[in-house]
């Protein structure tokens, strides 16, 4: 099984996804592959595949991405290879992905693989504290960049099977917890 978490650059994907591997034993993640540079919070492997951009476009050429996007001046995407291994591992894979990615990897595997997609919702107000305070402390004009997206994002939430108010970090694990666990359930039994 697939749970897609998308949500504006803030909305707290990244955080939640290192909870639901804290606390749920059947759990695992895929890392995206990108050309940005690591924030002071990133770990080669945990939250991105780091890669130079030049890696990245062979990586299109060879055809070895689900999909990829520039998102933020950058290229984002999903590596073929890694999410197959992770598929035959038979664990619950948990992606956060931009909503583009989103609507790609539907399209691709719904027929292989069951996919449950959530999305998390910030008022813009408090999507733009939640960035000036991040610890790696982006530039007003890389705030902007972010915020100029809430409305393409947001959008796009008709798409998803569940749309969470994400206000309370410890509801919100709690809420999609119990989603994963529900739709697990639901995928064992038929």
């Amino acid at each position: 099984m697939l749970v897609i978490l998308s949500g504006v650059a803030g909305a707290g994907k990244d955080t939640i996804k290192k909870e639901l591997l804290k606390r749920m034993d059947n759990i695992t993640t895929l890392p995206s592959y990108t050309d940005r540079e690591p924030r002071a919070t990133d770990t080669a492997g945990g939250t991105y595949n780091f890669v130079t951009a030049e890696e990245f476009e062979k990586m299109i050429k060879n055809g070895e991405l689900y999909e990829y996007s520039v998102h933020h001046n950058h290229y984002y995407g999903t590596s073929k290879k890694l999410l197959n291994e992770k598929i035959k591992s038979g664990k619950i894979i948990v992606k956060d992905i931009d909503v583009n990615g989103t609507e790609d990897l539907i399209n691709l595997l719904k027929d292989d693989v069951k996919i449950v997609t959530i999305f998390l919702r910030v008022p813009k107000e408090e999507l733009r504290k939640r960035l000036e305070n991040r610890e790696d402390k982006p530039n007003p004009k890389e705030i902007e960049l972010r915020l100029n997206r809430f409305d393409y994002e947001e959008s796009k939430i008709w798409a998803y099977d569940y749309v969470i108010k994400n206000n309370d970090l410890e509801k919100t694990v709690q809420i999609i917890m119990t989603i994963i666990k529900n739709e697990y359930k639901a995928q064992n039994i038929y």
